[in-house]
């Protein structure tokens, strides 16, 4: 399976997401191996790695990590937007404004992980979790719109989507997030199905 996370951003040192994608790299995780990656807070170079990635490991699983800054909770993002608007220049400079994504793409990709499920099995073990309904319009967003167009690109190739999606963590250290992203990762392993159960938001 493929975690990845990001470098630092914004004037950081150091950016968690990242940190557990290095830390989890190598390890095994049920029946898979985790090919753990950082990738750069670029809007291009972000999703062009991605497909790099995809294209040489062909994982089964793909879960990307980003960091929300102020959040609480784990959040598994349910959806991502065809939509940038940056509120400041990625690293390399660029700040696209009231942009699509893609202008040939949907207006938005909903994940194929299970992310009631990853929510649930977070929360009871511990960890504060919660589904988002939203991404952001940062580069986390972008990757994760990558994401589900890979998602989505390879069921029309293959006959059924792999599990794959964007989880949000708080910069909590990387002690505190790798056991709970490797719940997340065995949890979609050992049932992708979403949970029939209410959720959502009403505001």
């Amino acid at each position: 399976m493929l975690l990845t996370g990001f470098e630092p951003f914004g004037g950081d040192v150091t950016n968690p997401s990242g940190d557990v994608a290095r830390a989890l790299d190598g390890d095994t995780i049920g029946d898979a191996t985790v090919v753990g990656r950082v990738l750069p807070v670029s809007f291009a170079a972000s999703a062009a790695q991605l497909e790099q990635l995809v294209a040489e490991h062909r994982p089964d699983l793909i879960i990307a990590l980003g960091l929300a800054d102020g959040r609480e909770a784990i959040t598994p993002e349910r959806v991502a937007i065809n939509y940038a608007d940056a509120r400041i220049p990625d690293n390399d400079g660029e700040q696209p404004r009231d942009a699509p994504l893609d202008a040939d793409g949907p207006a938005a990709h909903f994940t194929t992980l299970p992310v009631k499920r990853i929510a649930r099995a977070l929360t009871e073990a511990g960890h504060p979790a919660a589904v988002s309904l939203t991404a952001g319009s940062y580069v986390c967003n972008a990757l994760a719109y990558r994401v589900g167009t890979i998602a989505g690109r390879d069921a029309s190739r293959d006959g059924g989507a792999i599990p794959a999606g964007f989880i949000h963590v708080p910069n909590w250290s990387a002690e505190r997030l790798t056991p709970a992203i490797r719940l997340a990762i065995a949890t979609t392993l050992e049932n992708a199905r979403e949970l029939d159960e209410a959720g959502g938001s009403i505001h």
